[in-house]
C-alpha cells in the first residue's frame, strides 16, 4: 500500500489490524522504509512540506509498531 498522507497512514494501520501482529509489523515497517526514501527524496528537491508530510506518516506508523511491540 502506497502511503502518501497522513489520512493513509491511519487506513492502511486500520486494514492490517486484522493481520497478526507479525504481519503487521513487517508491513509496518516496510512502510516505514518507503516513508524514510520519499523524505530523502522530497528533501533532495526542496519539497518541505512532501518531507513533513513523509516524516509525519512515519510518526504514525512509528506509534503503531510500538503499541504492537509493548502489547
Amino acid at each position: 500500500m502506497n502511503i502518501n498522507n497522513e489520512d493513509q497512514a491511519r487506513e492502511a494501520i486500520a486494514l492490517w489490524q486484522s493481520d497478526p501482529p507479525k504481519a503487521q509489523l513487517k508491513n509496518l515497517r516496510l512502510a516505514l522504509e518507503s516513508l524514510e526514501l520519499s523524505q530523502m527524496y522530497y528533501e533532495q528537491k526542496g519539497n518541505e512540506q512532501g518531507a513533513a508530510r513523509a516524516a509525519a506518516c512515519q510518526t504514525i506508523l512509528a506509534c503503531r509498531i510500538a503499541e504492537i511491540e509493548t502489547e
